[in-house]
């Protein structure tokens, strides 16, 4: 394939990268979104194949086998429930993979470069390694906290923060040392490389490890960015225009989804990476009860449903561990055949990772004009007779508003709490990641619907319905 046309299919995978970042930012518009990410991909990949490569097809040809089959199996095994998880691990793929290019790209031909041209091939092998091992470790410690084989709780060292800074400094030291000094393939210079990865790796780990689990699908957001950010220095390394294009749109986009994050939570993107929720030293009344819960049975919440005009369904990650978002479809068909207006309140940070509460409600197909977001539905509570809260805790938590010194203090919340009566399905009282007692479970509004929210929701249709 002549350069012209690679030159071009790459101009076009662009332009459908781009469309496919305008279409997922909005649910309507997000299936039409991923064919243009996936259109954009295929066209990216057979140019760079036909156009680009010149020799090792039985490895690439290998490598597409061995790649594509892994793929292939986690797709289909993997549960809408498992997406965050799927998504931190892949993102610790794009960064081993930064990593594995710096060193070959070092290593290879990079010793024919001289003067101002080796220097800044130099420093985009460092910043690629670099952003690389700390997307790669972090991005593990990311997917052990969110399929919890590590606790959500964070980690504070004693002088964390001085930790970190002394990890900086000694990885800008050893980039002054390596950028320009070392000819390629160097031992000095791929001792100071390494170096560099065992401390970007300690640096990834200690980050994550340090944010609590209720700030997750911020560092979900963080980590794409980063991956992107690792791409993008893949493809300087490579002279891929594509590569940097690509990666400079994820990582921007996810910096900006960052920041929308924070916002959602009333935080800082600094105090975020400094630690989680909980960590700024005032003592959060875990596990301490602040009144008597009232217990509800379903034929009770069946009543109070039928007897009902308006109703709030807000979930949370307990509805993604129980697998009850078709549950939820089905007790809202039934509501609506007894003329009962339904709506959905979804939190930003609600789940593990940006939008999921959205993507397991659109894979129950539930309608996208009856599912709204914290601020156009806030306003709305005192008009609604029934809250339902399937496994929700913080984004509903009363204290981020009536608890000055509360760890969460200021996180926007849902207000469940003004209508005329909540009913939270819980599997037990426990709080929630971000540690914090919950008030509303406590309120004379409130009603508690104990078990596995799947079951509780079928139990109540059956009484609805019967």
């Amino acid at each position: 394939m002549e350069n012209g046309l690679v030159t071009a299919a790459y101009l076009g995978a662009t332009i459908l990268f781009i469309l496919a970042l305008g279409g997922l930012s909005h649910p309507e518009t997000a299936r039409r979104g991923n064919f243009y990410g996936m259109l954009g991909m295929s066209i990216a990949f057979l140019a760079t194949v036909l156009g680009k490569t010149t020799g090792n097809y039985w490895m690439l040809i290998g490598g597409l086998a061995i790649g594509g089959t892994i793929g292939l199996v986690l797709a289909r095994r993997v549960q809408m429930t498992q997406m965050p998880e799927l998504v931190a691990i892949l993102h610790s793929l794009v960064g081993v993979a930064a990593v594995l290019v710096g060193f070959a790209s070092f290593m290879g031909d990079s010793g024919e470069l001289i003067d101002a041209e080796k220097t800044i091939h130099d420093i985009e092998t460092y910043l690629g390694v670099l952003i690389g091992a700390v997307t790669f470790s972090g991005s593990v410690i990311a997917y052990g906290k969110l399929s919890g084989k590590i606790g959500g709780k964070p980690l504070t060292l004693p002088a964390r923060h001085w930790l970190n800074l002394g990890l900086l400094i000694i990885a800008i030291w050893l980039g002054v040392k390596f950028v320009g000094e070392a000819p390629a393939g160097d031992l000095a210079g791929i001792g100071a490389l390494i170096f560099m990865t065992i401390v970007a790796l300690i640096f990834g780990v200690h980050m994550v490890m340090a944010i609590g689990g209720a700030d997750m699908p911020v560092v979900i957001s963080m980590l794409n960015s980063y991956s992107g950010w690792a791409a993008s220095a893949t493809g300087f390394m490579l002279s891929n225009d594509l590569l940097i294009v690509t990666g400079a749109l994820v990582g921007s986009s996810g910096a900006i989804l960052s920041y929308i994050m924070c916002r959602a939570m009333n935080r800082r993107f600094i105090a975020v990476i400094a630690g989680g929720f909980g960590t700024s030293g005032v003592s959060a009344p875990v596990g301490e009860q602040t009144g008597e819960a009232i217990p509800i049975e379903p034929p009770e919440a069946a009543a109070l449903l039928a007897d009902a005009k308006e109703v709030m369904i807000v979930p949370g990650y307990g509805m993604a561990v129980a697998q009850a978002q078709h549950a939820v479809f089905e007790l809202i068909q039934a509501l609506k055949e007894k003329d009962v207006r339904v709506r959905f309140g979804i939190h930003p940070v609600a789940g593990r990772m940006p939008g999921h509460m959205n993507v397991l409600l659109a894979e129950a197909n539930v309608p996208y004009d009856i599912v709204f977001e914290l601020d156009e539905i806030n306003d709305d509570f005192p008009n609604i007779d029934v809250s339902i809260v399937i496994g929700a805790n913080d984004i509903v938590n009363p204290s981020a508003q009536e608890v000055p010194d509360s760890p969460i203090a200021g996180m926007p919340v849902l207000e469940v709490w003004k209508g005329k009566h909540t009913i939270v399905l819980k599997r037990s009282m426990a709080t929630g990641y971000a540690g914090v007692e919950n008030p509303l479970f406590f309120k004379e509004n409130t009603r508690m619907l104990f078990g596995d929210a799947r079951e509780s929701l079928g139990n109540v249709l059956r009484e609805l319905t019967g």
